[in-house]
């Protein structure tokens, strides 16, 4: 309580947010997901939007369909593009460099793409080292890594969730791969399944000893696990209540990271409102395209004028950024 959620020793999340980032601002970034295919060998018990190889259900976008998407998110004022997608069995480095090359070669866009479960199949199908891996795709024209993949950093909950995914460890690997081949990346947190309070605390602790040894982490993104139409249907969800103590308790925990995002993808626009009071500073994306969330049943829909307008009916100051966390204009 007291304006600004969980308390950890003596100071709120709210205070831990205005000591690391003084000031009102709040800020969001125009960029699109692309889920470039939704065919994967996985088969998470959590993803609604999976499909096994040769259901007849899978499909892969093709570059002009790609090119198309990122044409019209320039047109509509976006700076980014985030690219992920299922386990493809058939899809090794040489698709990506092609493909990453094609879009810097007509775009001035950047590539926030790939999660550590994508880049350690790439790495696996290429056979290629995980440093190899992140040197061609750099190279090629990757900029950034969103932090997908994580759920909850304990491997008996990953177990049950996700049991054919990259353990822990090898999720925390790659992001160490990444940031010491200089690509920045976010971290996230998917809860409200079936990890106790103690595995989340482990996933923090997880993540702040990785950053404390890296510094490559941008941003943390708490969200709640969304349970429809996924194998887990049936399960409870995360309260708003819960969520919002969960996202105090992140930014609390973790001060060594400069930025917590609220989730209006899977909260809505009013519970983010109140999160800028619990320690975010972020609002995220206005997710010109969404299609993981979405695929569980969740639609939330904002465009630019109304997180802009949610912010400041927030009583902040809304900036938009890139994915490097730039400022570029105060709408």
């Amino acid at each position: 309580g007291g304006g600004g959620g969980a308390v950890w020793g003596r100071e709120p999340a709210a205070g831990v947010r205005r000591r690391l980032l003084p000031g009102e601002d709040v800020n969001l970034v125009l960029d699109r997901n692309i889920n470039y295919t939704n065919s994967c060998i996985t088969g998470c018990e959590l993803c609604a939007m999976h499909r096994p190889m040769g259901s007849g259900e899978g499909y892969l976008l093709s570059q002009e369909e790609i090119f198309s998407k990122i044409e019209e998110t320039i047109e509509l004022g976006g700076t980014g593009i985030m690219m992920q997608g299922g386990l493809h069995p058939k899809l090794g480095i040489a698709y990506y460099e092609d493909l990453f090359g094609a879009i810097k070669e007509r775009f001035d866009i950047t590539i926030h793409s790939l999660s550590p479960p994508e880049i350690y199949h790439i790495a696996k199908v290429s056979r290629l080292s995980l440093e190899e891996t992140f040197a061609r795709l750099r190279a090629a024209g990757l900029d950034s890594l969103p932090g997908g993949g994580a759920e909850i950093l304990v491997n008996e909950v990953r177990r049950r969730l996700s049991p054919k995914k990259i353990d822990a460890d090898t999720w925390l690997a790659v992001m160490r791969s990444a940031h010491e081949a200089g690509l920045k990346s976010t971290a996230t947190m998917m809860f409200g399944s079936v990890e106790s309070p103690a595995d989340r605390v482990e996933h923090l602790h997880r993540v702040r000893e990785l950053q404390d040894e890296t510094g490559g982490f941008r941003a943390f993104i708490p969200w709640t696990f969304q349970e429809a139409n996924t194998g887990l249907e049936g399960t409870s969800s995360s309260s708003g209540i819960d969520y919002l103590m969960t996202l105090a308790v992140s930014r609390i925990y973790l001060d060594n990271v400069p930025s917590i995002q609220a989730s209006w993808v899977t909260q809505g626009l009013k519970v983010a409102q109140v999160a800028l009071m619990f320690g975010a500073n972020d609002m995220g994306s206005t997710m010109i395209e969404e299609n993981v969330v979405a695929a569980a049943g969740v639609n939330y829909r904002v465009g630019k004028e109304e997180l802009v307008a949610a912010i400041r009916a927030a009583g902040r100051r809304p900036v938009q950024r890139d994915h490097a966390y730039n400022h570029l204009d105060y709408p």
